[in-house]
């Protein structure tokens, strides 16, 4: 994808990620007979230990690199989630309606029929849902405009970040 840039180094560590759980299972099966070890698991942990060392630290190193370099554009991004008209936070709106009793199905139903009226009409999803008969049975007005405020959908950012980069 030639607008993406540098895309290669993230794909490469979806590759790797793989190859990482790849070695689940031979490790799960060496891990129940562990009373009973005999040449097979040893095999198995001498290609499978020092390869995953290896890949783990080659990955984290290179998504080391890709956060240390990473270019952020606050108002382009802004820019297209205003495009959307809301529509990315359609799952905490059909999150907030199974907590008022609505099956998940039948909330899906709901949000997506009114998310697919977006597409069509380019109107405010908020606007649209505000008409919605059915979806004002479970959610106030108000509850709709906190739910679909991008404020409240990132409430939680510094909190992940900080637990995630201490």
């Amino acid at each position: 994808m030639p607008h993406k840039r540098n895309p290669v180094l993230t794909e490469n560590l979806t590759g790797l990620a793989r190859l990482i759980r790849g070695y689940t299972v031979p490790a799960l099966e060496n891990i129940t007979l562990w009373h009973e070890r005999d040449i097979s698991h040893s095999s198995v942990e001498r290609i499978m230990a020092p390869d995953a060392n290896i890949i783990i630290d080659f990955a984290l190193s290179r998504m080391n690199n890709v956060i240390s370099n990473l270019i952020v554009y606050p108002k382009n991004m802004k820019t297209n989630l205003d495009r959307l008209k809301k529509l990315p936070m359609s799952e905490g709106l059909m999150l907030a309606m199974t907590q008022k009793g609505l099956s998940r199905e039948n909330a899906y139903k709901i949000v997506q029929r009114n998310a697919m009226e977006v597409w069509k009409t380019n109107t405010d999803f908020e606007v649209i849902l505000n008409k919605d008969e059915e979806l004002k049975k479970y959610l106030s007005k108000k509850e709709i405009s906190k739910i679909l405020d991008l404020k409240h959908a990132a409430r939680r950012t510094d909190y992940i970040f900080k637990k995630v980069f201490k």
